[in-house]
């Protein structure tokens, strides 16, 4: 981990465990909110086009969707006026389905998860909704963290853009 990298006291940051497939919302050292989340099938790792979760330090870049309906299906983070449901699943089944709500992830750490071929803003990694009836709590997902709609929206009502996220794991 980067030292230079840190949160200030007292501020709300997101600490992502790759290892535990879980999502804790802290301000300081106080866990204000815990989800289970699932990360990339593919592991962690910063290269584009690997289709794994970046580790480091990373901010919120922007948020999207913030009064988007719940199940929302996002395409090129634009509305793309469909609702999800298991019919369109069955339509489209190898879409990568984004829904609900985005944050979108830059990375802090240049070489590492900023700039070149690591760089997490030009992967477009996120921090989504996805199908409720996805597997949580199990790597699935092409890269991002996808989480419950319902948390996500939760989780996205509680912090800013620039808000610090550290994403971990072995």
């Amino acid at each position: 981990m980067n030292s230079n990298i840190k949160h200030q006291a007292g501020e709300h940051y997101i600490d992502i465990d790759v290892d535990k497939q879980k999502l804790c919302l802290l301000r300081g050292k106080t866990v204000i909110a815990s989800y289970p989340v699932s990360t990339a099938k593919n592991g962690i790792g910063q290269i584009n086009g690997s289709e794994c979760t970046p580790v480091g330090w990373h901010t919120i870049r922007a948020k999207v969707g913030t009064d988007a309906r719940e199940n929302t299906v996002f395409v090129g983070r634009r509305d793309s006026g469909e609702i999800f449901t298991e019919e369109l699943r069955q339509q489209y089944p190898k879409r990568d389905w984004i829904l609900t709500r985005i944050l979108w992830l830059s990375g802090l750490e240049k070489g590492k998860n900023r700039g070149g071929e690591v760089d997490t803003m030009r992967r477009y990694i996120y921090i989504h909704g996805c199908p409720d009836s996805d597997s949580f709590a199990t790597p699935s997902s092409h890269g991002c963290v996808k989480m419950r709609n319902k948390d996500i929206i939760r989780l996205l009502n509680q912090v800013d853009a620039g808000t610090r996220v550290l994403i971990h794991g072995v």
